[in-house]
């Protein structure tokens, strides 16, 4: 197993990795919209946070030698199911070869997120 890591996605805050790699497949942790040079959320509506997320998950995966064309899995995760549409609004801009997908509404994210998503991809780096 390999674990990646990189500054340009927020620090994990608990005890994860923000990615890990096994059999030629990376496993992203569910990535909020934490601006990792600010250390917490600006955004405060679903566009902006769902953009913010999309560059932290490129951000992991580019650290770990993949992109977003690599995906082949997310779980999506969103405070509020009304905000569906405008979350696929951004998330169809990043997810361009629509990788297979769950998405679920909870009750409640960290740090008061609107959205969270985690990933699974092909990792070149992780064979």
């Amino acid at each position: 197993m390999k674990t990646f890591h990189t500054d340009d996605a927020p620090k994990a805050v608990g005890p994860y990795s923000q990615a890990k790699a096994a059999g030629g497949m990376l496993y992203l942790s569910g990535q909020i919209a934490i601006n990792p040079a600010a250390g917490k959320i600006e955004a405060q509506d679903i566009e902006g946070q769902t953009e913010q997320v999309c560059k932290n998950i490129a951000a992991v995966l580019k650290a770990a030698g993949a992109s977003m064309a690599d995906v082949v899995k997310t779980t999506c995760f969103l405070a509020e199911i009304a905000d569906f549409g405008k979350f696929n609004a951004v998330y169809e801009k990043h997810f361009t070869e629509k990788p297979a997908r769950s998405c679920v509404a909870v009750k409640d994210l960290p740090a008061g997120a609107l959205c969270e998503i985690e990933v699974i991809a092909e990792c070149p780096k992780g064979k």
